[in-house]
């Protein structure tokens, strides 16, 4: 899990991302695209166009930090690109990271039980 303070803003950049760019190409891109400020210390979450990637960025304040996390099976729920972002609760980004639908929190994809 990521430790970032509670009070900490969580925002989806809905739509897809091109998955192959790094801290610095998505930077560049909440700030040209999203018109926000990378380093404000909000989480930014990117999908890539598969849905079952996302890149998070965050800058603490002594630097930016790259997180990725990729779905063996299943996809992460996403909303639909009606705005540039979507803000969630730290809660909820927490559901998305363990495949659970964050907006219903009930998993997408169990497992089969061992044995």
């Amino acid at each position: 899990m990521i430790p970032v303070p509670s009070n900490v803003r969580v925002w989806l950049a809905v739509g897809r991302t091109d998955m192959r760019r790094g801290m610095n190409g998505l930077a560049l891109q909440v700030q040209e695209s999203l018109k926000r400020d990378p380093h404000a210390g909000d989480l930014l979450v990117f999908r890539g166009r598969r849905g079952d990637m996302i890149k998070i960025i965050w800058h603490d304040g002594l630097g930016m930090s790259l997180y990725a996390k990729r779905l063996e099976k299943g996809r992460f729920i996403w909303p639909s690109p009606a705005d540039g972002m979507v803000a969630i609760s730290p809660a909820q980004l927490a559901y998305m990271l363990d495949g659970i639908d964050w907006r219903h929190p009930r998993h997408t994809y169990r497992p089969k039980s061992a044995g």
